[in-house]
């Protein structure tokens, strides 16, 4: 211990890797039959803004029998120090080496993290391949990026698949009965796999095809599903949240209190992940999230809540949650965030009120910039929806603005980039003609490239390469004259291999390991990516550094087809279709149609 205070004293942030912040769990590690360390591949800062650790922290813990702690990618100077003294990783609650533990779980969030998930197995002292760890802790990943858990197959124990709240407690229920048993650790692998949301990717055989594309993809052991199902919180009313938030004695990425008002979305953006996995939409009520804030506020002193969602205008108690929370938070000088909301459904007075304590800058998603492409990705939107929620947001008194886009979308022209241009020159026009005394305007432009996902009616199209998402990036520069606007973009080099992992196969496991002896950490981080390391691990294990930039065959088997997310893969081809037609479909509330979520899980969507 005295010789990891001394190294607390070398690094930048000490405070990343102390503990002890207001409201963590302290338990005697004697009294429990379970460890689990929580494992964030980023930096605390951002680990610690992110609630669903906070959730299944909380809930793990509420177990008399179970001890959940943290721990986070340590950043390059503390790195350095342990490497250097063979300091092994250690977790924030108790100091213990991460590798005594019964879990080493890993939430991933984004793929350009898995550099960080070999990393902190090497530090915990435990080898990076799967089929080297006979002992020692399972190692356990989920969240999103768990929904293609191929890439890291070899990595990686056991994946679990869907909300942790379903059926996590019945892994750790399995794992208690078979230690006490004295079973080891294939054995229980082989009894979770019965598990719902579970993957052993052990229990698989890929074979493929000449080409590198998948023959078959069949189970080797009898108590593998050959669909995995998603786990799923039916009702999450019903659901029990934590009355307690980690408070950081740092600052984080975001310091406030999280409402989460709903899971899933109606909207059915073709291009968005998330809007698919996480379907059907359960809703949270009014009173239960009124109830939440006021006990989460008193219990953390932060000053700012977020409604958290993948559409918070959508909300369908919106107007009686933001009512109420309102009147509660600004007596106690508490602001109220609202992320996530659309530019067509501005709530101007709302957003007085909400914002009457501080008022931030106001951010909005058109996505793309002509008529033609928003509608064939499903965004719903018009010009005019877009600059009559825009107007309003000026007419309230706001001239702080970001907007998002895309570009490389699945059949975009020059003419589609340029419109980005000529709308966000719209813009700028716009809030001089009906402001002629107010402040300047400051506009940020923030453009992405379109990075293909699983799991989408785009998982089968090509991205754009890196040169010629680099080309549309200067074409949409030379067009923007007006100087309230600030342009930003993405780096084409970073979206490129990100596009190979997304859609890859278990050889990208070998890369992804290459890429990390080669150097690799927070590669997510813009100025910490190395894009010749990456070139190079691509080449060194034969990964083919523009597979992103294929068209995948419609009957191809894919790499995450054996996970079942309750959207049918021919509404996915459906959809393909109609965003070659550029033909919307409607929101969910306007009518089901039939994605097959609304029976996953014996009917409980309730758009």
């Amino acid at each position: 211990m005295r010789q990891r205070d001394d190294m607390l004293m070398r690094v930048e942030k000490p405070g990343r890797y102390i503990g002890n912040e207001i409201n963590m769990v302290v338990k005697d590690p004697r009294s429990v039959e379970i460890r689990f360390a929580f494992a964030f591949p980023d930096v605390y800062e951002v680990g610690m803004s992110h609630m669903g650790l906070w959730l299944l922290y909380f809930m793990m813990n509420k177990r008399e029998d179970t001890y959940c702690e943290r721990v986070f990618a340590p950043w390059f100077d503390m790195e350095r120090i342990m490497r250097k003294e063979g300091v092994p990783l250690w977790t924030l609650e108790t100091g213990d080496d991460a590798a005594r533990f019964d879990f080493l779980g890993f939430t991933l969030q984004y793929e350009m993290s898995y550099s960080n998930v070999v990393n902190m197995l090497d530090l915990a002292g435990l080898p990076v391949l799967a089929r080297e760890r006979a002992a020692g802790p399972v190692v356990i990943a989920g969240g999103p990026c768990a929904y293609n858990p191929e890439p890291l197959a070899d990595i990686v124990d056991m994946f679990y698949i869907g909300d942790g709240e379903a059926n996590l407690h019945d892994v750790l229920d399995l794992y208690r009965e078979h230690k006490r048993a004295g079973g080891g650790k294939r054995e229980f692998l082989e009894k979770a796999a019965g598990i719902e949301g579970v993957y052993v990717p052990s229990f698989y055989d890929v074979h493929n095809n000449a080409d590198g594309t998948i023959r078959e993809f069949a189970p080797n052991n009898t108590n593998a599903p050959a669909k995995v199902r998603k786990a799923l919180v039916r009702d999450l009313e019903a659901m029990e949240y934590p009355d307690v938030q980690l408070v950081p004695l740092i600052d984080t990425v975001h310091n406030r209190v999280m409402l989460e008002l709903f899971r899933g979305c109606t909207r059915g953006c073709r291009f968005c992940q998330a809007g698919f996995v996480t379907r059907p939409v359960r809703e949270n009520s009014p009173a239960k999230l009124l109830a939440q804030a006021k006990t989460l506020i008193g219990g953390t002193g932060h000053e700012e809540v977020s409604l958290l969602s993948l559409s918070t205008s959508d909300y369908s108690g919106f107007a009686e949650l933001t009512d109420g929370l309102v009147q509660d938070c600004t007596p106690a000088n508490v602001n109220l965030s609202l992320p996530s909301l659309r530019v067509d459904a501005f709530p101007l007075e709302l957003m007085r009120k909400a914002q009457a304590v501080r008022k931030s800058s106001l951010t909005f998603a058109p996505e793309a910039g002509s008529q033609r492409m928003r509608d064939a990705i499903n965004k719903g939107l018009t010009e005019d929806d877009i600059l009559t929620g825009i107007r309003t947001a000026f007419g309230g008194g706001w001239q702080r603005l970001k907007l998002y886009f895309m570009i490389g979308l699945p059949g975009e022209t020059d003419e589609d980039v340029l419109e980005i241009a000529r709308l966000c020159e719209k813009i700028v026009t716009m809030y001089y003609d009906t402001n002629k005394k107010v402040r300047p305007l400051t506009m940020v432009v923030s453009v992405s490239g379109f990075v293909p996902k699983p799991c989408t009616p785009f998982q089968w199209e090509a991205a754009n390469s890196r040169t010629e998402i680099a080309r549309k990036q200067e074409l949409l520069k030379g067009a923007i004259r007006k100087r309230q606007i600030s342009l930003s973009y993405h780096d084409s080099a970073l979206s490129a291999v990100e596009g190979v992992i997304s859609r890859g196969g278990r050889n990208v496991g070998a890369a992804i390991i290459r890429a990390w002896q080669l150097g690799a950490r927070f590669d997510g981080w813009s100025d910490h990516f190395k894009h010749d390391i990456w070139r190079q691990a691509f080449e060194e294990t034969g990964v083919d550094i523009h597979a992103g930039e294929r068209t995948r065959g419609l009957g191809e088997i894919l790499p995450w087809d054996h996970v079942d997310i309750g959207v049918e893969k021919a509404y996915l081809l459906r959809e393909r279709e109609l965003a070659a037609q550029a033909v919307l479909t409607p929101n969910c509330r306007q009518g089901c149609s039939a994605c097959g979520a609304q029976t996953f899980g014996g009917g409980i969507c309730h758009a």
